[in-house]
């Protein structure tokens, strides 16, 4: 059950004003007290206030009747609103911690047992025998589930039990698969399901005698069938049969008391026949079973105004000093902390004393039959305990059997919101007919694309479910259901395929064979394509350079799989290259690690990379519309002595070269190849530590405007050498351009 609510501190402002300064002290220490929950010295404030007060307050009356109700002084606490109500109308919403009290006292509010999460292929667990139709059963009903609808997160469920989610959970269809397998294999119960859903629908289409035999129909068939009696009793009601709707609300509520609507059925058909203690007994049942219900507190407030406050004394009287008088001294009959039955009629007021007998009457009304019928308190020792001061807990006759509808809980990380109707717990239906042999084969769960069996199985919100690989490639060319052509642009935005839970458990539990060579199957394809020398993904596009991000934007339905490919298979990486004319992709290519995906409502994506290392291409080929290559990692030729002095010297010297060439640019030239290329790397203290070479040579050939050609013949160089002497050039022939350029500018800005 949800967590008592936090009380609400007694408004003293109505009071106050009436109040000399240290009664005003006071008071604020019983509001204090109150919201300490402390009831018992809260009661006791606002009892001395109010017994040195010339005249009753009405608010004080209130606050020490919320005091009296929390601490669970019952008779007390009615005693105290009755005297509010004779110097005021009271109010329902007033009289809020009286109904709590009363719905406290019934004892029901227990723990309900800890839902049992349903075993799954995914969690590793030992399989539990289960029951096919436990197994197949609506988390939120309880019952075999019917028009099963998938929802977004996984779960299973009726489609009734989905009718009051937010639009987006309506608008998903009913599982294809599922469904077909429910009418296989228990056609009875899905007949006895349709002819109660048909009877709703005539009962909202106002339609009661046509409901009504549906409902007789479905009852036939299952005649100790809960949410069938409930159902009938409403339409019964409806047509003001009063009698018969009684007899069926009263047949649930015996059969199962801890079902919250059979108790309000049964207390608007007592309504109707004017039966109002028991009534109140029926909706206090409501709030005591679903103190949340606000609904159930509300209709509980409005029957106890007319129960223990009656019309003639729920009226505002003249303040005349007899009605004065009186109020007072009902109160303080309520009030005292003395025995109720012995009275306390010590306080002196301006009315005069009480008689006994005028003090007899009060106790009797406030601690009438009517407390103890709807408490259901029948023995002389419950009823000695509720008139003493500090009343005993009333032994409840109900006993837990199944979980109300209202406390079903619903593993998943989508809240469904709880319904009146159809959401009792399953009953054992007694069908005429006998159901078959509970058998699935492959073909009940074999995707459409694919033709195998669902391995990971995603349903769409239009109820089709398939391979979640599969419908990913789908998804690739168009945001559209391959069956039915329903758009499909909100998952695909969303990317939440979540496995279908239901259709997963199944498989594992009735095709574990089929089930493990499907998975065989797949892991051998994940393996050969994570193979990072042969088979290798490449993508054809651009120039990339080993230490170097590589943004990349991918919209083209092969490469949008090449990149998910990647990704499952956990490498992250692919290949880059350039296009060739005869061969289709040129010889060398740099090896790309994906760091993030960014992934766009129409299913296209913004990838970064970073370059790893160098690769030539030995033979290509293609794979599901995109190039895949055998390949042979390069590293350059490591070099000692003499020579690897000479390779330091030239490697500081370069370094120093291209220092000075990216200064010498305009600001804007700079700006632009930061924001692509980042800052320049710092030179290494021992060249040959990278087996590729510095990072800095390939950030300067990176942005160094040069051709493809020569870009791809330095990227298959094996030498450290080699590559720095030609960036040498590349940098003279550059800067001398450059210089060119400046004093052809200034020999024309002179000769003008």
């Amino acid at each position: 059950m949800s967590p008592e609510p936090a009380p609400q501190a007694p408004d003293p402002q109505g009071v106050r004003c009436s109040l000399e300064e240290p009664s005003a002290e006071r008071l604020g220490q019983g509001a204090a007290a109150f919201l300490a929950g402390d009831y018992e010295e809260a009661a006791e404030l606002f009892r001395s206030l109010l017994a040195g007060l010339a005249q009753p307050e009405r608010g004080l009356c209130l606050q020490l009747g919320d005091a009296l109700a929390r601490a669970g002084r019952l008779p007390e606490a009615i005693g105290a609103f009755r005297g509010a109500a004779l110097l005021g109308p009271l109010q329902p919403e007033e009289l809020a911690e009286l109904a709590s009290g009363l719905a406290r006292a019934l004892g029901l509010r227990e723990k309900r047992p800890p839902a049992v999460a349903r075993p799954g292929c995914a969690s590793g667990a030992p399989m539990v025998a289960v029951a096919p139709r436990d197994l197949l059963g609506c988390p939120r009903c309880g019952r075999l589930l019917y028009k099963p609808v998938t929802l977004a997160s996984g779960l299973t469920v009726c489609k009734r039990c989905v009718e009051l989610v937010p639009a987006r959970a309506q608008a998903r269809r009913v599982n294809v698969v599922l469904s077909g397998l429910l009418e296989r294999c228990f056609p009875a119960e899905c007949r006895l399901r349709r002819l109660a859903c048909q009877a709703r629908g005539l009962q909202h289409q106002q339609q009661p005698e046509a409901a009504l035999l549906r409902c007789q129909q479905a009852l036939d068939m299952a005649p100790d069938d809960s949410s069938l009696l409930l159902l009938r009793a409403e339409l019964y009601l409806t047509m003001k049969n009063y009698e018969q709707a009684l007899q069926d609300a009263d047949t649930v509520c015996q059969r199962e008391p801890l079902l919250t609507k059979g108790h309000h059925i049964k207390a608007q058909i007592l309504s109707r026949l004017g039966r109002s203690k028991e009534v109140l007994k029926e909706f206090i049942y409501c709030l005591a079973l679903n103190p949340e219900c606000n609904s159930a507190k509300k209709e509980t407030q409005k029957v106890i105004c007319e129960v223990f406050f009656p019309a003639s004394e729920n009226e505002h009287q003249n303040p005349t000093s007899s009605t004065q008088s009186g109020a007072k001294a009902h109160c303080d009959a309520q009030m005292s902390p003395q025995d109720p039955l012995e009275g306390a009629g010590s306080h002196a007021h301006a009315g005069g004393p009480e008689t006994p007998s005028e003090k007899s009457d009060v106790l009797r009304n406030a601690s009438s039959p009517v407390l103890y019928f709807i408490l259901g308190l029948h023995c002389e020792e419950d009823k000695k305990a509720l008139e003493g001061v500090v009343p005993a807990a009333p032994s409840s006759t109900l006993k837990r059997q199944l979980p109300s509808e209202d406390e079903c809980d619903v593993n998943t990380p989508e809240k469904i919101p709880k319904k009146d109707a159809d959401s009792s717990p399953q009953r054992n239906v007694s069908c005429p007919e006998e159901e078959p042999e509970f058998v699935i084969d492959v073909t009940d769960f074999e995707c459409a694309l694919c033709m195998r069996l669902l391995y990971e199985p995603v349903t769409t919100p239009c109820g089709h479910t398939f391979c979640l690989k599969c419908l990913e490639r789908c998804l690739d060319h168009a945001p559209h259901c391959p069956l039915c052509k329903d758009k499909l642009s909100e998952l695909l935005a969303t990317r939440n395929f979540n496995v279908t839970v239901l259709a997963e458990e199944l498989i594992f539990r009735y095709l574990s064979d089929e089930l493990s060579d499907r998975k065989r199957i797949y892991d051998e394809e994940m393996s050969e394509l994570s193979n990072l020398t042969r088979d290798v993904p490449i993508f054809v596009c651009a120039m990339a350079f080993p230490t170097v991000p590589c943004p990349l934007h991918v919209f083209e339905p092969r490469y949008r799989l090449m990149m998910r490919r990647c990704m499952e298979t956990g490498t992250k990486r692919f290949g880059m290259c350039l296009s060739a004319e005869n061969a289709g992709i040129s010889e060398y290519g740099c090896m790309l690690e994906i760091k993030d995906v960014r992934t766009f409502p129409d299913g296209s994506s913004v990838v970064d990379a970073i370059g790893i290392s160098r690769f030539r291409v030995l033979s290509h080929r293609h794979r599901d519309g995109y190039n895949t290559a055998d390949i042979e990692y390069l590293e350059d030729e490591k070099v000692e002595g003499p020579e690897c002095e000479e390779l330091a010297a030239l490697h500081d010297s370069v370094y120093q070269q291209s220092v000075s060439w990216f200064a010498s640019l305009q600001d804007h030239m700079k700006k632009q190849i930061l924001s692509h290329f980042g800052s320049m790397p710092d030179r290494e203290p021992e060249p040959q530590s990278n087996s590729s070479g510095p990072a800095w040579s390939w950030w300067v050939l990176a942005v160094l405007p040069l051709e493809r050609k020569a870009q791809l013949a330095i990227l298959g160089m094996a030498s450290l050498k080699e590559r720095l002497l030609a960036i040498r050039r590349i940098l003279v022939i550059i800067t001398r351009k450059m210089n060119s350029r400046q004093e052809l500018a200034n020999n024309t800005e002179r000769d003008n």
